[in-house]
């Protein structure tokens, strides 16, 4: 399969981006017991979380702007529908197409994240469902350049209440062996941007910061990996937890319904 990782698209293959990977694939067990009837996922990269929802699904499409990777999981998956194509708009699908609709770590990559929730809300079936999730704020370490913004559970919310009339938030947290990964992380984080005593990172255009910001995350991620690597290649999926506490997540899981 075509490889497009950069440290914003972690691998399940790659030790040291084990943490973020099980912490993204966590959605998709989370999402089982939710699917239902014709299903949606919008932004499917590689296909992470697939295997753990076709099976659950009356059927299965998938829509990605990676076109080399579309035509990949065509082969592997033959009983799905995949299409390329930038989103939003989800201009290839008519309205009320779909029970459900997932879509991981995506909304925080949208210039128009209000057209974005609206064509979800076109495409679901009435009494549809949808499932998003994205970075919270609030335990985000640095400002993230592939990221046109970040929510936090109030904000997300609100946004969603204005199209959706029914809204519930809650969050993905982890065990006190995620908890300890993530602060050995932050502290980090914390000793490499002490370097940028020009604060650059908030100054410079988000597209100048791009091949720093990946070389720097790859070189920590590698350097907390080798500090402890039972830890990080010891965590799973089992280790994240969904919580109702979403403002204290480090992923927000959102929950709608038309």
């Amino acid at each position: 399969m075509s490889k497009v990782y950069t440290t914003e698209i972690a691998s399940g293959h790659i030790p040291s981006d084990n943490p973020i990977h099980q912490r993204l694939l966590k959605a998709y067990v989370l999402a089982r017991e939710y699917i239902r009837g014709d299903l949606l996922e919008v932004g499917c990269g590689e296909g992470r979380g697939i295997d753990w929802m076709i099976d659950r699904a009356k059927s299965f499409t998938a829509i990605d702007k990676i076109g080399p990777v579309i035509e990949t999981l065509k082969k592997k998956y033959p009983q799905g529908k995949f299409l390329s194509g930038n989103i939003p708009p989800l201009t290839a699908f008519q309205d009320r197409s779909f029970d459900t609709v997932v879509s991981f770590q995506v909304i925080e990559h949208i210039e128009d994240d209000r057209l974005f929730l609206n064509e979800i809300f076109r495409v679901l079936k009435p009494g549809g469902m949808a499932l998003l999730t994205t970075p919270n704020r609030l335990k985000s370490l640095t400002r993230n350049p592939w990221h046109v913004r970040e929510y936090t559970a109030p904000e997300l919310s609100t946004l969603a209440r204005t199209i959706f009339p029914l809204v519930e938030m809650k969050g993905i947290s982890g065990n006190d062996k995620v908890m300890q990964y993530y602060e050995r992380n932050k502290n980090s984080v914390k000793r490499i941007a002490r370097l940028d005593i020009l604060d650059l990172q908030h100054r410079l255009p988000a597209a100048w910061l791009r091949v720093p910001y990946d070389f720097l995350n790859r070189w920590n991620r590698n350097k907390l990996s080798g500090a402890s690597p039972t830890v990080a290649t010891g965590i799973r999926h089992e280790d994240y937890i969904l919580t109702p506490n979403a403002e204290e997540a480090l992923d927000l899981f959102l929950i709608v319904k038309k």
